[in-house]
Formats: C-alpha cells, structure tokens, sequence
C-alpha cells in the first residue's frame, strides 16, 4: 500500500511555499524601503492556505494542470494555487510616495519565519517517524 504524502504531511508543505513567497514579498520590501514610489506589498496567508487545501482534491489538480505539448517539457513541481498579491494600505505614506512601513514589515517578516519555522519543525518530525516506521524501530 503507497503514501499518500499529501494526506501524512497535511498542509504543512503548502504553508512553507506560502510563506517562503511571503519572505520574499517582505524582503523585497525591506529592500525597497528607501526607493521613492515603491509600493509596499503583501498577501492574506489566509486565503491563500484556504486556496491551497481547497486544490487538493483531485477535480481541482486535474482541472489546474498545466497542459505540455511535448513529452521533455518539465511538470510544474508546485502545487495548483495562486496567491493573490496585493499593495498594503499605507498608515502614513511619504512624502516621496513609498508606502513601505519598516517596522511594520520587520514585525511581519519576523512572524513569517517563526511560522515557516514551526511549519519545518512539523515536517522534519513527520519524515523522522516516518523514517523509524521504515526502519523498524
């Protein structure tokens, strides 16, 4: 009988690509946080997730599948949802037009990594037991 790591890991590996994504719309905001017009953006992990179990099942894969007109194109590895990137509403934007916050955007990036930790810690537990039953012990 096969694995089903989908059911055995359970959202958990949709919510580390989620929020790998999300480190990189927050770094990206860090980054910009001098840059005159730039916009600050950001993604509701919630819907997102909620998009991502929602995909699971398998009318929704099927249906998302990206169709390859030939046998050597390589098959999109990442699950079958989108995130929906949107500009944050500024408290206070600049007089130059950047509406990047950067305490704002250090207390969120800090957040994503403590969950994106507590995501991995789940996950690196699942393949040690996982591990252990293979091995017997």
């Amino acid at each position: 009988m096969g694995i089903s790591f989908d059911k055995y890991l359970g959202p958990h590996d949709d919510a580390l690509l989620l929020r790998s994504k999300r480190s990189e719309i927050l770094a990206s905001n860090l980054a910009n946080a001098d840059t005159p017009g730039y916009k600050a953006k950001d993604f509701d992990f919630k819907a997102a997730m909620a998009d991502a179990t929602d995909n699971r099942s398998e009318f929704s894969k099927s249906r998302l599948k990206m169709a390859a007109t030939n046998s050597k194109h390589m098959q999109n590895g990442q699950a079958g949802f989108s995130v929906d990137i949107k500009y944050r509403n500024p408290y206070q934007p600049s007089l130059d037009g950047n509406t990047v916050d950067s305490g704002l955007e250090k207390t969120e990036f800090s957040k994503n990594s403590i969950y994106y930790s507590a995501s991995l810690r789940f996950m690196t537990g699942k393949f040690q037991s996982l591990t252990k039953a293979i091995k017997g012990q």
